[in-house]
């Protein structure tokens, strides 16, 4: 059984079809991506995976469970994490805060204890700091951990938002358009974090991104989107060379 599986999944925003008749099955282990043109609802997917929407029709399944219609932070607790398009990141906290606050989804010391500040807190604080150093260290980052995220380059702040995905403990990650805004040495970059992200964990990976050179390199598999609507799927040479996906990136920077 594949760990996640989507199965027929529709969305409609009012009458317009955003999503029609999608389809994944993502196995432990497995980097896939999902690419299209702008607009082509590739980020609506993700969004009805991880339950900030839910689909009109189909269901979606996680290790064997069902959490279509689930909150997202259910979602995340049972082993979906995933960044976002847009930094969701605060100004006002340091790169480490920013990870602890993601372990905190665990905490079993209750209020009791974190009003009295008991013996079980600062055991599992201390456990949470420790974690967290260790996914900076992981990314190449920990020398930022008591920085404020809005002092760093860009694309040291999309590795803090990979971090706190990690902090989660996910099996599987969902990547929106890691790259977005990205210099081509920090592309570079990227694609070595997320080989060792990887490799270290272990996790199947899912990645909506623009840039094919980006998915070309990491995935194993990818999916075209148009409007929609899987048009070609398939390894990634077999996909750079489909009439269908030729068609929707045309006048496009394929280097890019």
């Amino acid at each position: 059984m594949s760990l996640l599986r989507v199965e027929h999944m529709t969305h409609y925003f009012g009458g317009l079809q955003a999503v029609s008749d999608y389809a994944l099955e993502l196995e432990p282990g497995q980097i896939k991506g999902l690419i299209g043109p702008n607009g082509a609802g590739k980020t609506t997917i993700f969004n009805l995976i991880t339950g900030i929407h839910t689909p009109s029709e189909g269901h979606v399944y996680l290790d064997g469970q069902e959490i279509t219609g689930l909150r997202p932070h259910r979602i995340a607790a049972q082993g979906l994490g995933r960044t976002f398009q847009n930094l969701a990141l605060w100004r006002h906290m340091t790169v480490l805060e920013h990870v602890k606050m993601a372990h905190y989804s665990r905490i079993d010391y209750g209020l009791v204890g974190a009003f009295l500040g008991s013996r079980r807190r600062r055991v599992q604080e201390q456990e949470f700091t420790e974690r967290s150093r260790e996914l900076l260290r992981m990314l190449d980052i920990e020398s930022h951990a008591e920085q404020l995220v809005v002092n760093l380059p860009y694309g040291v702040q999309r590795r803090v938002e990979m971090a706190r995905a990690l902090a989660t403990d996910p099996k599987v990650l969902l990547l929106d358009e890691p790259t977005v805004g990205m210099t081509a040495e920090e592309l570079r970059q990227m694609i070595e974090v997320i080989h060792l992200v990887h490799q270290r964990l272990g996790l199947a990976v899912f990645i909506i991104e623009h840039r094919l050179r980006f998915v070309m390199e990491l995935c194993q598999e990818v999916q075209t989107l148009v409007f929609g609507r899987v048009v070609a799927q398939g390894e990634p040479e077999e996909i750079l060379n489909h009439p269908k996906v030729i068609e929707a990136y045309l006048g496009e920077d394929w280097e890019d």
